[in-house]
């Protein structure tokens, strides 16, 4: 990987009307986890833990954590497993979580991105799970994941 790929970062930042401490539950335990993304999870949420999750049929991500700081910071590698261009493991997730006037401000990095591709993609994604994961940990229902159904807005 060269210095170039190693530079793109997505970053976005989310207000969610719940305590950093809700949130962080919604980050690390797989039964909230799986409330706004994925079918499944499995996450062992300690440095060295697996992170595992099926996010849609066929497309499973897995990493490892790297800092576990409740509830402020959680950071995980992150990858593929059948992916030749973000391999498991390969880029880093980050999560910072302050508290704001009425909740938290949640703050995503996701770098080491390869290329301009899948920096479009991975924030495409993130964007539509960022949201549904305001829902969630705010108390409400995001409802059925429109992507399970194949359907990509």
């Amino acid at each position: 990987m060269n210095r170039a790929a190693e530079e793109l970062v997505f970053e976005r930042e989310v207000a969610i009307a719940a305590s950093p401490e809700t949130v962080w539950q919604f980050l690390v335990d797989p039964e909230k986890a799986v409330l706004w993304m994925g079918l499944e999870a499995s996450l062992d949420p300690r440095p060295g833990g697996r992170y595992r999750i099926t996010v849609l049929s066929g497309a499973v991500a897995t990493g490892e954590f790297v800092e576990v700081d409740p509830p402020r910071r959680l950071i995980y590698t992150w990858g593929w497993e059948t992916s030749d261009s973000v391999p498991p493991g390969s880029t880093i997730v980050q999560f910072d979580l302050a508290p704001a006037a009425g909740g938290t401000l949640l703050r995503l990095t996701h770098r080491r991105l390869p290329d301009a591709t899948a920096a479009a993609s991975h924030a495409h994604g993130w964007t539509h799970y960022l949201a549904r994961l305001a829902i969630a940990a705010a108390g409400g229902d995001p409802g059925p994941d429109p992507w399970r159904e194949g359907v990509r807005q």
